[in-house]
């Protein structure tokens, strides 16, 4: 299926490794111009290298920190106009209320709530004019199916949520989408070091660590981040234009809720 966005500008914020490299890659080889991004030249670099080497395509690389004012300065002033936007970044760790303190909290709020609320103020008004625009936030699953160790992560991405689901009744009157993609149990460099935090937590291997976790994902898998990354590209395709503000889970059929 052609996705109809050979030519659009896509930026995938934290995209040199992971889900963030997984989802550029899908977009790239759909067609689209790629900006990657990252705080680490080297590592963006080399994810450059792998884009390149599994789909012909050559993105383009912005060092830029998305939490700080500057960093999304440098975004807007070098991808612009950006037809496509991936939000993405690093989860707080897990942990309990106690290891919470009031910096954690403003950290964890501007990493994954409020850096990518100002990318979509920055990027929503062109994406509006020129009647195109497809927002994708890579959340987690823990939005709808919370756990006490991970509530810093999931109050933060909840923020985001709610945000999104406002602003995309509007924004869809001018084909501009604005979506979530849950994840969990996708096989990827946080799910390594989930396995090595359970590993070490429980005195148990590494290899016991992934089974034990495997045993929770109703495929009795991992999922790919490939899986992942397809299922981004085609909510930012032409085709995706009637779906907005919708969260759709990728967890091997996990979820134990109806709605």
């Amino acid at each position: 299926m052609d996705l109809g966005i050979k030519g659009r500008v896509a930026l995938v914020c934290a995209s040199s490794q992971g889900l963030g490299m997984a989802c550029a890659s899908a977009l790239a080889r759909e067609g689209a111009t790629v900006y990657i991004n990252g705080r680490d030249q080297s590592r963006l670099d080399a994810a450059r290298d792998q884009i390149l080497q599994a789909t012909g395509v050559t993105v383009q690389t912005v060092v830029a920190d998305i939490t700080q004012d500057e960093g999304r300065a440098r975004l807007f002033q070098t991808c612009e106009p950006v037809d496509i936007l991936v939000n993405n970044n690093a989860g707080p760790a897990p942990g309990v209320l106690q290891d919470w303190d009031h910096s954690a909290w403003l950290s964890a709020l501007e990493s994954n709530m409020l850096a990518p609320i100002l990318l979509i103020r920055g990027f929503l008004p062109g994406m509006r004019q020129r009647r195109f625009g497809r927002i994708v936030n890579i959340t987690s699953a823990m939005v709808k199916s919370p756990r006490p160790h991970m509530a810093l992560s999931t109050t933060a991405r909840t923020g985001l949520t709610a945000f999104c689901k406002s602003v995309s009744f509007d924004a869809i009157a001018d084909n501009v989408t604005i979506n979530n993609l849950l994840p969990e149990r996708i096989d990827t460099p946080r799910q390594d070091f989930m396995a090595k935090r359970i590993a070490k937590n429980k005195s148990i291997s590494y290899e016991d660590a992934r089974a034990e976790i495997v045993q929770t994902v109703a495929a009795k898998r991992f999922g790919l981040p490939s899986e992942f990354a397809d299922a981004c590209a085609f909510l930012c395709s032409a085709q995706a234009g009637f779906i907005s503000g919708q969260n759709l889970q990728l967890d091997g059929g996990s979820y134990s809720g109806l709605l």
